[in-house]
């Protein structure tokens, strides 16, 4: 190569290292898009549209809500795995997609820690424990007492194995020195079909699909799983509180782009991702949903990126301990 070739090509490289950042300093100049690894209508699904147009007029362009569903949530998230690193397209991430999936796959399509950048934990999801309506219980020393003496004879729901409703009352029950059985389903809802029928003693279900049936007496509310009173029942008290600390236990949904996205631009959508967050009206609609805000300081991508790696371990060791195998 020649003396002047090498000018030429040093001053190229120069110029595009230059204009890297200032192209992630103008972003975005079109619609972003965001997976949903979901079909409509998921939990997911709804949590994400309420963000989309709020945090699109923070960033100037809209934010456009895609659903690719399949596989467990596999299918969107790999997708986005594999997308241009230009900040256009990020995925909705949840505990399933990104905490369970690399324990309960034994070829995973993608590494939830290497393939993704994290943006910012958005909402939070408290588990519950809930049981049928006639069950003899009423709080947690109750629950585990009737366990203990009856525990062989009892039957707990989730919606499928490996799912964190699966993996919560496993440890529960675990915990309480007690052999229950498990009843898998296809889904919550064919689940819940069977609590509010009396088949299932009782569920770790997501506070956002238990809060209809608890405020109309057809299921009982035994106790938060997660170390806080959630806001969306707060005369519902803790396991904690009531003297059974076996976990903090949240559903979980954050963004994540592509991995070797430009930091710029992580930084100014986890600006608007903290102004969307920060909405009175956004706030209010998602409690109506039974899902709270990630307080302020849970939203930043290092703190996500910390808490992901925590969560894969702990879910981790709980998958092992279950005899869940991964498929």
């Amino acid at each position: 190569m020649t003396a002047s070739a090498r000018i030429i090509l040093a001053a190229v490289g120069v110029a595009v290292a230059a204009a890297a950042p200032a192209r992630a300093q103008d972003w975005p100049t079109r619609p972003v898009t965001l997976v949903i690894p979901f079909g409509p209508g998921s939990g997911t699904d709804l949590v994400a549209r309420n963000l989309a147009t709020p945090l699109g007029e923070r960033l100037g362009q809209p934010i456009v809500v895609q659903n690719a569903g399949g596989a467990g949530g596999l299918i969107g998230v790999s997708r986005v795995a594999k997308a241009a690193p230009d900040g256009y397209e990020l995925v909705m991430g949840a505990i399933d997609t990104f905490a369970l999936s690399p324990s309960l796959r034994k070829q995973p399509p993608y590494d939830p820690v290497r393939d993704f950048v994290p943006a910012g934990l958005a909402v939070v999801q408290p588990l519950i424990l809930i049981a049928r309506k006639d069950l003899p219980v009423s709080n947690m020393r109750e629950f585990a007492d009737y366990v203990k003496q009856n525990g062989s004879k009892m039957q707990f729901g989730s919606a499928g194995v490996g799912t964190a409703n699966h993996l919560v009352c496993s440890e529960l029950t675990r915990a309480m020195g007690a052999n229950v059985t498990h009843i898998s389903y296809r889904g919550s809802a064919e689940a819940m079909t069977d609590m509010l029928a009396g088949h299932l003693d009782f569920y770790c279900i997501l506070a956002i699909s238990a809060v209809p049936f608890v405020k109309a007496g057809t299921l009982k509310a035994i106790a938060v799983l997660t170390h806080e009173r959630s806001p969306i029942l707060p005369e519902v008290p803790t396991a904690k509180e009531q003297g059974y600390d076996f976990g903090d236990f949240y559903y979980w949904m954050g963004m994540f782009f592509p991995k070797d996205t430009p930091a710029p631009i992580v930084s100014k959508f986890n600006a608007a991702l903290n102004a969307t967050l920060d909405r009175a009206d956004l706030q209010a609609r998602l409690r109506e949903a039974a899902t709270t805000v990630a307080p302020p300081e849970h939203r930043s991508p290092d703190y996500l990126r910390g808490f992901l790696a925590s969560e894969i371990k702990s879910w981790a060791e709980a998958i092992k301990a279950n005899g869940v195998e991964p498929q």
